[in-house]
């Protein structure tokens, strides 16, 4: 039997997997490689753990599905803000810059299948049925802010990621990329749409400048692991309002249920406090 959990995105397995997959079916996928001393100080200095790091496409795979760009590992970032070890909605000291107004995210679903692209759909009307000052929308050619990839990668160490993305830039704009694995240990050979949607939303909540409700505990996963110290950096920022107890129905838990997860009514006091 398999626990499905996020890390926040992938999938912890009771038992041990024995597989193979194909190499050149890999694209943009994580990719296993030695990570120097100096990058993990600044990975911990950012406030993220150091185990299982991995270099990806545009930067380091922390976390399991968070991304860290060079940006976000070499500026440094002086800030009030101190972290608060217990389980509440957390952001990042980037957030998407609503220039006074509402604003638009363009999403584009590339070369994955019609549940990924249902998926983004419930995903986004998810976030547009809160009334927010950032809205979404799915478009189908051109550049977008956001482009969601497929990539391709078997489990490993007892996990499987299921996505990934990044946090915003510090020019106030969405993380431009979420990666979704199409393995077919991620999400089997009849993707659940509902259960792809809540990764989505999920890592669009990376996107947007959220990080893991429980990263001080990582209580989800059924751990009691901090995530990391915060000193510089990405940043873990309490948004006020939020409950300073455990939250375990929150939609950016560090590890999924293994279904269909949508924001809680405290998720919606930060959506609606940042955005």
């Amino acid at each position: 039997m398999r626990k499905h959990v996020f890390i926040a995105l992938c999938c912890l397995a009771a038992s041990t997997f024995i597989f193979s997959c194909k190499k050149e079916a890999v694209k943009d996928a994580p990719v296993a490689t030695e990570i120097s001393d100096d990058v993990k100080a600044k990975i911990y200095a950012a406030g993220f753990g150091t185990d299982n790091v991995r270099k990806v496409a545009g930067g380091y795979l922390v976390e399991n599905d968070i991304v860290l760009t060079d940006e976000n590992l070499n500026v440094k970032v002086n800030s009030p803000f101190l972290r608060v070890a217990n389980d509440e909605q957390y952001r990042t000291f980037n957030t998407v810059n609503t220039f006074g107004g509402v604003r638009n995210i363009t999403v584009l679903v590339s070369g994955l299948s019609t549940a990924f692209i249902t998926g983004t759909d419930e995903a986004i009307a998810r976030y547009n049925a809160e009334g927010l000052n950032i809205t979404f929308s799915r478009i189908t050619s051109g550049t977008a802010d956001i482009t969601i990839q497929g990539f391709y990668q078997g489990p490993s160490g007892g996990f499987i990621t299921l996505g990934s993305a990044g946090f915003p830039t510090a020019a106030g704009n969405p993380y431009n990329s979420i990666l979704m694995n199409t393995h077919p240990q991620a999400y089997g050979t009849n993707p659940n749409v509902l259960y792809i949607a809540s990764v989505i939303q999920h890592e669009i909540g990376h996107c947007i400048g959220f990080r893991h409700t429980d990263y001080a505990t990582r209580s989800s996963c059924g751990q009691n692991v901090n995530e990391g110290q915060v000193t510089n950096g990405v940043g873990a920022v309490q948004i006020p309002g939020t409950p300073a107890g455990a939250d375990p129905n929150s939609w950016m838990l560090a590890c999924s249920n293994g279904g269909n997860r949508t924001f809680n009514a405290n998720d919606i006091i930060a959506l609606t406090y940042l955005y």
